[in-house]
């Protein structure tokens, strides 16, 4: 009897959780998972392609297997040759449908950060719900959640309906430059695009979303003061030397900005001396100097993260009064790049997370609510704002331990995932709300 009662409690709760979705609906679910093993032989295919992003025939070949499921699913697709932007280069795929829905534009990255020198190189089943292997949740299975939801969307005659843009980026864990080309195929889509979804596999949790993500840039502060014996420190010829106003500069960042919510700006390189040799490649280099001798040079390096073009464009206007007070005989300079851009936590990205936890809600599957902001790294999906009205991340498979040799993936959750995607898209083309007719 106790036997039979939980048996009927996990039949009533399967039930419960599909009787929310539609007949269509629950059309697209039965797809994914009835075609699950095929979706999972894919993965198995794509993550046994070494494709560290500076292994140009790698990515090339990552691409060519997800352009051929594109092409039969009636995308135009090309390859973006990478040469411009010093890597392999992107795959980009349009769908022009026959309705007038939203156009939703599909972000995944075909390199990981595993190059063939590294001893990390295959598909590995570690139990019937685990597998590891280098990208398998970093993120190859989210390109293959987006092939599995678009022919789920085509099994049910939907896709023919659809606008859709994928766009399959072959440099995400190592940028190439300038940045501005390397992201000018994603920049364009997301101009045409009314709504983005990103594949990252997120904080690997499945009640949350990424609808914020802070920018990524570097900085750069050059000083230079006057060398001379280290008696005469301080003088007014002499003044206060190199290394002591790169403290100053960096000491005042600090006072100034460490207390501002969801910013960071981290100090990671620094070299101070008489003379300095730098490596730019390897950000890094060689001091010389002698406790005898005022610091003629200094150089730092860091990054900086905030949460919206706003707090970035304060904190560098804030670090450049910073770094204009000068200590007396000094100069110094501060240089920032563009990197990736912020993704700021908006009412539409707020409004698409609402959609997106109905969608799981309506499955079973649970609430979703957002992630905080700086658990959330950089990502592809910041190149879109400003641009689309709605924008989400985190929507890959899950896992753990990504960039690592213990990278793995939890493959309960792929049709689970794929199922939330499709019945999300769905629903947005059918109505810009989102909401179920």
């Amino acid at each position: 009897m106790r036997l039979l009662f939980l048996i009927l409690v996990i039949v009533s709760f399967s039930f419960h959780g599909l009787a929310q979705i539609s007949k269509i609906e629950k059309k697209i679910a039965g797809y994914v998972d009835a075609n699950n093993n095929s979706a999972l032989k894919l993965l198995e295919e794509a993550v046994n392609i070494n494709s560290g992003s500076m292994n140009f025939e790698g990515v090339y070949k990552v691409g060519q297997l997800f352009k051929a499921r594109l092409d039969a699913l009636g995308f135009e697709t090309r390859w973006v040759d990478g040469k411009p932007f010093g890597r392999a280069g992107h795959l980009v795929g349009y769908h022009t449908g026959k309705g007038t829905g939203k156009t939703l534009l599909l972000i995944g990255h075909l390199d990981t950060v595993f190059e063939p020198s590294t001893t990390f190189q295959k598909f590995t089943m570690v139990n019937d719900s685990t597998a590891t292997g280098p990208g398998i949740s970093d993120m190859k299975g989210g390109d293959v959640m987006i092939i599995y939801s678009l022919e789920a969307l085509r099994q049910a005659g939907l896709l023919k309906n659809m606008n859709i843009i994928v766009v399959m980026t072959g440099d995400e864990e190592l940028s190439g430059r300038p940045l501005e080309l390397a992201r000018k195929d994603l920049v364009e889509a997301a101009k045409v695009a009314d709504i983005a979804l990103g594949m990252e596999d997120g904080d690997s949790d499945p009640t949350t979303g990424v609808i914020s993500r802070r920018s990524s840039s570097s900085w750069e502060l050059n000083v230079t003061g006057v060398s001379a014996h280290s008696s005469q420190i301080f003088t007014s010829t002499i003044g206060a030397g190199a290394i002591y106003e790169a403290s100053r500069i960096l000491t005042e960042f600090y006072e100034n900005l460490s207390t501002e919510k969801d910013l960071t700006f981290n100090p990671g390189m620094i070299l101070g001396g008489s003379d300095i040799q730098r490596d730019e490649v390897l950000d890094g280099g060689l001091a010389f100097g002698k406790g005898n001798i005022v610091a003629k040079h200094a150089v730092v390096t860091g990054d900086i993260r905030a949460i919206s073009f706003e707090q970035l464009k304060k904190a560098q206007e804030i670090m450049q009064q910073v770094v204009a007070k000068h200590l007396p005989q000094t100069k110094a300079t501060l240089l920032f790049d563009d990197g990736y851009p912020p993704l700021a936590p908006t009412d539409g990205n707020k409004k698409l997370l609402e959609h997106y936890s109905k969608v799981s809600e309506d499955l079973g599957l649970g609430k979703v609510t957002a992630v905080n902001p700086r658990n959330a790294g950089a990502a592809d999906i910041s190149f879109t704002a400003g641009y689309v009205d709605m924008a989400i991340d985190g929507l890959g498979l899950f896992g753990g331990y990504g960039h690592t040799d213990k990278e793995f993936a939890n493959l309960n959750w792929l049709p689970r995932q794929t199922k939330r995607i499709a019945l999300l898209m769905y629903r947005l083309t059918q109505n810009p709300l989102g909401n179920k007719k």
